[in-house]
């Protein structure tokens, strides 16, 4: 499962985003959230990868 979180970051000329996924614990079953900050274009590989 994935969520795209619609904060943009502005940094001088650079736009950024900052994107949250839920990733399962293989050991425990809990889920996690990963965060990431990235361009904006790169958002959706980063959430469909495992």
């Amino acid at each position: 499962m994935a969520k795209k979180a619609v904060a943009s970051l502005q940094t001088g000329s650079k736009r950024l985003t900052k994107a949250i996924k839920m990733v399962k614990s293989e050991k425990t079953g809990a889920y996690t959230f990963v965060e990431g900050i990235m361009d904006p274009t790169r958002v959706n590989d980063w959430l469909s990868k495992k």
